[in-house]
């Protein structure tokens, strides 16, 4: 049986053809009840992402109102004017989620930190899992109305900021991803099942350009209601 982890790169457009690029964009429209639970219920309604594929980094234009725009690196996270100065940062931004539930509001920073950590992530895998330091396991299928799925347990490394260190992704028969859990480390650790679909081909590699987030429940189950976090994305781009 093949490999899942080469399996799903190539099903994505493989390796070779997605380092001849530097970065990714898209437009984002984003609802959900996780973004008026954290204080900022429009801030990133209607956004685009920009995030790099050589090292860690995002950044959301607008961020709010005001012609502000976000940068997200692990180590530090900024807002900047649209002239490129810097109005605000915060450095180390995880550890300033020491503490945290569900139900803490975030500030704009922490908001940053969040939507830029976890956007990198999303569009970065599956070839993320070709970084060095990031370890997978291929686990028992998981069975769904469609037929199998093939999971892969994932391990990140401390230097790579992303949800948890441990992850799970399921992929279909042709190797695309369809699913992602994880927990929410720095929201009380909170569980989540993140699905993927209506994928798009932009220079050769595979975007999915609809993505819904639930409460995930210790058996991998989950409910449609609350939706957690929703992203449509469009304009796809590859430099």
């Amino acid at each position: 049986m093949t490999r899942l982890k080469e399996l799903a790169i190539e099903a994505h457009g493989g390796l070779q053809r997605w380092r001849q690029f530097e970065q990714v964009s898209a437009d984002l429209v984003q609802g959900g009840v996780l973004w008026p639970l954290k204080g900022h219920p429009q801030t990133l309604e209607r956004t685009t992402v920009t995030v790099g594929l050589k090292k860690e980094w995002a950044s959301h234009a607008p961020f709010g109102a005001g012609g502000r725009r976000s940068r997200f690196a692990p180590d530090r996270v900024v807002l900047e004017a649209s002239d490129g100065s810097v109005l605000e940062e915060l450095v180390q931004p995880r550890a300033s989620f020491s503490g945290h539930t569900l139900q803490t509001p975030w500030t704009e920073l922490q908001l940053a930190y969040f939507a830029g950590c976890a956007m990198w992530t999303y569009l970065t895998m599956p070839f993320l899992l070709a970084w060095p330091g990031v370890a997978t396991e291929e686990l028992e299928p998981w069975q769904t109305d469609s037929g199998d799925w093939r999971r892969l347990a994932v391990r990140f490394p401390t230097e790579i900021a992303t949800h948890s260190a441990v992850q799970t992704l399921y992929f279909d028969g042709d190797g695309l991803l369809k699913r992602h859990d994880y927990n929410v480390e720095i929201a009380g650790d909170t569980p989540g099942a993140h699905f993927i679909a209506d994928y798009q081909e932009v220079s050769g590699i595979k975007f999915p350009t609809k993505r819904r987030i639930y409460a995930r429940q210790p058996d991998g189950s989950f409910s449609t209601e609350p939706l957690v976090v929703s992203i449509d994305l469009s304009n796809i781009r590859l430099s």
